[in-house]
Formats: structure tokens, C-alpha cells, sequence
């Protein structure tokens, strides 16, 4: 996803010109004056504001005053003229994180825009970082009442605050890592770094180095030291999710740190100490990879300390309500809705869903609803296709004669995904990046589908 950037300019061959060389790199916002910028600023998330300090009938400094006054402010930065330097130093005392003189030179125009998002990156990183330190994770962020979630619950209690090693084992979607982020913050070191590796993302060459580090000239590339994920965990707890993935010669290595504590960079046989508590999951059954000769059964004993086993959701129906009304609490707040409650047809048709997707396609299909009901409740029409479609029978399917060569008007694809695109973007409020991740297609894609439907 493109970050976003707001030009805020009253010369329209100026804004025009910066929206044309800038949209490659950034989704490009653009407004006139400040009024129309601050309407584009408290409904768009909008990472970076470039904005005339001289604008016609209105004060860049009042804009950037606003800007910054928001919740969620942007990284401003100022255009002035040669003579404006002074108002531009003002400006950054103000908090403005820079300012570029005009002419413009586009090229240095989008290093500092550049610049700017990776500092506003790094603050923001720093400050989940601190969040997270300071955050006490309580077991009722774990949601249920049956009694496969209660055991859950149960058992994390009585395991996290040891040095135990976890096997957390279940299928896709049922929340292995939310357990594993309660383990690590209700444990004796909840301030230290809960680092996390997704195994099955990265080839065993780069999950060698990715977990242990390397030292320089250890391969082509290497052009300096590298401190892997597990010396990154040291004092904290190290997260392997998908453990089952994991190749042989990386197995070894893990045993190694499980069982001494030590670990060897790449490139290197000095042992390196380290103190971290392992917490490992997969959505395998990791005693039957053993079975099959896939798994180390020795790694396998040293993992299954204490085995949490996460019921699917289809095995406790009885929580799928409550989730179903924390994630309508949830997405209503991050899209500045209010909460509206779900029907009892919407209700009925959660729960006898089958969601081989577990908790995560819940979610989905919660936040979908909540995007698109501009009713007082959330209606079995306001849940995704893919629910409703569980309700239809087949005497409710349509037939049409053999001989019939044409199309029925709902059958019409052009038709179709020109409706679904003229709602994407009217969800989006014209954002294209948003548009294009809604329809699950690229940026350029769309920009291509909307030139050839003349939209």
C-alpha cells in the first residue's frame, strides 16, 4: 500500500504538476485551500502533508496548526518562496518537520518526502514499542466461554509465568498468536522483546541467517554482521510461528539453543549465550510429522513442554456471538461508525456457519458488515457473499432454457465489475489504493480498469 500524501496548493498548474510526478511513489491527495484539505485530512489517513505556506485567502500556518492538532497528525512539510525562509523556520518551531524553497526541484521534493515517512515510520515504530512494553496483556483479551477456550485460558494462566517452552498447535485462523502475545506479556518478562519469526515465509537459507544472524563474509552479501532474530530475544521470548516448516539443518541448530542456550552466527563456530523463552506454533500436527520422519523427535520433546491446543471455531459455537460483538466494537471505532447491533437472521447465520477460516475469516466478514450497513443494524445483506450464499438452496437457483444464448442482466460480468468498482470506490471516498485493495487487485490494475471503462 502506497503512504499517502496531501498537496496543498492553490496553483493549479503547481499542484497538478506535483500530483503527476509524485503519483508513482504516493497515493496523492490534493485540495486547493485549507478547507478542503481538512475535510480530506479528518476522513483520509494521510501520511504526509506538502503544503504552501502563502495560500490565496488562506495562512499555511493555520493549516499546518490544524494538521498537527489531529489525532493522527501527518509529517508536514512547508513550500515557501526564497524571501519566506524566516516563516518557513517559524513553521518547523511549530512542528514542521521541514520546509523546500520554490522553485521546486521535484527530485529534492520527494527525497525529503521520503525522508520524512521514514522518521514518521521509526516514531511510530518506537512508540507500538513502548505501547507494547508498558501494555498489560489480561487473559479477557482471549474472548470465550466454552469449555474448549476456558481450558485455554486455564492453562495459560498456570504456564506463563514459568521459563517453560510452549507448543501452541491449531489450525489457521484460530488465534495461536494472540495466545502467544498473552503468554510473553503475563510472563516474568513482560517489559523485554517478544520477537516473532513467521517460518514458512522464507526459504531455509534466509531463515538460517534471519534466526541466527551471520557474520560479515559469511555468504555472498554478507557485507557486514548481522544480529539474528534469537540474540534480538535475548531476555525476552522468541515467537516461531509455523515451527512445522522449518528444514533439518535448522532444526538441529534450534535443539541446540533449547537444550545448551548457545547459538553459532552464520560463518562463524564462536557459540554466542543467550536467554530466551521459546514459544513455537503450527498448524500441523507436529507428532505425526515425526511419525513421518519430517520433524526431529528430539526437537519435537524439547518444543512440547506444555502443549495449548486451540479448539477451531466451528468446535465452540457458543463464542462465536461474543466475538462476533467485540470485532463490531472494534471495527466501528477504526472506521468512525457508530456501533450498530446485528439482526437476529445475521446472528443465526454466524452461527450455523461452518468458518473453516476460524476466528480470522470472522473477523472479515464482522468488518465487512460493519463497512457496508448504512442502516441502524447489520443485516444478513450487509455480510459478505460468501455467507449469504450458505443460505441458498437449490430450488432457489434460477434455470434457464438450453437454448437461451444470452446472458441474463445479472450474469453480465462487464456489468458486474463495473458496479463493484463504482462501489469500491465509493466506499474509499475515491481513494484508489483503498479502492484496489477492497477488490483485491493492484493500484495499476484499477487505474487500467477505469481508463477502459471511461470512468
Amino acid at each position: 500500500m502506497l503512504p499517502t500524501l496531501l498537496i496543498v496548493e492553490d496553483e493549479r498548474s503547481t499542484r497538478e504538476g506535483l500530483r503527476s510526478a509524485l503519483e508513482e511513489e504516493f497515493d496523492v491527495y490534493t485540495a486547493a485551500g485549507n478547507n478542503e484539505a481538512l475535510t480530506i485530512l479528518k476522513s483520509e489517513p494521510i501520511d504526509l502533508l506538502l503544503t504552501d505556506l502563502r495560500l490565496a485567502g488562506d495562512s499555511g500556518m493555520d493549516l499546518l496548526d490544524a494538521a498537527l492538532a489531529l489525532p493522527q497528525p501527518p509529517v508536514a512539510i512547508m513550500m515557501t518562496a526564497y524571501g519566506s525562509v524566516d516563516t518557513a523556520v517559524e513553521a518547523m518551531r511549530r512542528g514542521a518537520w521541514h520546509f523546500v524553497t520554490k522553485p521546486l526541484n521535484l527530485d529534492e521534493v520527494e527525497m525529503l518526502l521520503k525522508r520524512a515517512l521514514r522518521s514518521k515510520r521509526l516514531e511510530s515504530e518506537n512508540q507500538q514499542l513502548t505501547q507494547q512494553v508498558r501494555q498489560s496483556h489480561k487473559i479477557e483479551n482471549l474472548i470465550g466461554k466454552s469449555p474448549a477456550m476456558v481450558h485455554v485460558m486455564d492453562l495459560i494462566r498456570q504456564v506463563a509465568p514459568t521459563r517453560a517452552t510452549i507448543l501452541i498447535e491449531g489450525e489457521s485462523g484460530t488465534g495461536k498468536e494472540v495466545v502467544a502475545n498473552t503468554l510473553h506479556h503475563l510472563s516474568g518478562r513482560p517489559a523485554a522483546k517478544l520477537v516473532t519469526v513467521h517460518c514458512a515465509a522464507l526459504s531455509p537459507q534466509l531463515l538460517e541467517s534471519e534466526l541466527f544472524g551471520h557474520e560479515k563474509g559469511a555468504f555472498t552479501g554478507a557485507s557486514q554482521r548481522r544480529i539474528g532474530r534469537v540474540e534480538q530475544a535475548d531476555g525476552g521470548t522468541l515467537f516461531l510461528d509455523e515451527i512445522g516448516e522449518i528444514d533439518a539443518n535448522t532444526q538441529v541448530k534450534l535443539l541446540r539453543i533449547l537444550s545448551e542456550r548457545t547459538l553459532e552466527r552464520v560463518g562463524s563456530n564462536t557459540p554466542v549465550k543467550v536467554d530466551v523463552r521459546v514459544i513455537a506454533a503450527t498448524n500441523k500436527n507436529l507428532r505425526q510429522l515425526v511419525d513421518e520422519g519430517k520433524f526431529r523427535e528430539d526437537l519435537y520433546f524439547r518444543l512440547n513442554v506444555v502443549k495449548i491446543d486451540m479448539p477451531p471455531l466451528r468446535n465452540r459455537p457458543e463464542d462465536i456471538v461474543l466475538l462476533a460483538n467485540r470485532f463490531l466494537t472494534e471495527f466501528a471505532k477504526e472506521n468512525n461508525r457508530p456501533v450498530k447491533p446485528l439482526t437476529d437472521p445475521s446472528l443465526q447465520l454466524l452461527s450455523s456457519y461452518p468458518w473453516p477460516g476460524n476466528v480470522r475469516e470472522l473477523r472479515t466478514a464482522i468488518e465487512h458488515g460493519v463497512v457496508m450497513s448504512n442502516d441502524p443494524v447489520i443485516d444478513v445483506r450487509h455480510l459478505p457473499t460468501f455467507l449469504r450464499q450458505t443460505r441458498t438452496t437449490p430450488a432457489s437457483i434460477p434455470s434457464f432454457p438450453q437454448n437461451t444464448l444470452a446472458a441474463p442482466p445479472e450474469l453480465n460480468l462487464h456489468a458486474l465489475e463495473t458496479n463493484a468498482i463504482q462501489q469500491a470506490l465509493a466506499m474509499s471516498h475515491g481513494n484508489r489504493t483503498q479502492a484496489a485493495e477492497l477488490l483485491g487487485l493492484s493500484r495499476r490494475t484499477l487505474q487500467r480498469k477505469l481508463s477502459e471503462m471511461g470512468l
